[in-house]
């Protein structure tokens, strides 16, 4: 882990993030994510008022990202975690973890009370979220309604 730099993502650093993106959403999540889409996906939240991520690079290449936005409640800024992505050459040796409590040392240092965020309820999400502290929310369920 030699090596690692973690920086504030930057919309400058979009092109540099996108192929990871695609990478792991359509290799490990079986989505089919083109260039076009996940750029506009990145976009979208880093465009976002009060949006907030970071890069992880290892000797200048991109292994890694989170990015989100804060959030106002009437009593409390919390920050929503939005994508969280690591190569898949380094996933399962801590890379996640870092930029994890990174992030959320850093959010919590601009006000955040709090690290929202919505995860696929499978084995791998809840292994790597609860071991990170994140429970389900019992006050909180996500609701859907699909158009035809």
């Amino acid at each position: 882990m030699y090596g690692v730099e973690i920086k504030e993502l930057e919309t400058k650093d979009i092109s540099s993030i996108v192929s990871v993106y695609i990478s792991y959403y359509n290799k490990q999540e079986g989505g089919c994510w083109t260039e076009t889409t996940a750029g506009k996906r990145i976009c979208q939240v880093l465009s976002m008022e009060d949006s907030y991520g970071l890069i992880m690079k290892d000797r200048n290449v991109v292994i890694g990202f989170a990015m989100g936005y804060f959030k106002q409640y009437d009593d409390i800024k919390g920050y929503t975690l939005e994508e969280i992505v690591i190569v898949s050459e380094y996933q399962n040796k801590g890379y996640g973890s870092i930029l994890l409590k990174e992030l959320e040392m850093r959010v919590r240092k601009k006000g955040a009370a709090c690290v929202e965020l919505q995860a696929v309820a499978d084995a791998h999400h809840e292994h790597y979220y609860g071991k990170a502290g994140y429970h389900n929310a019992k006050n909180f369920v996500m609701k859907v309604k699909w158009f035809e």
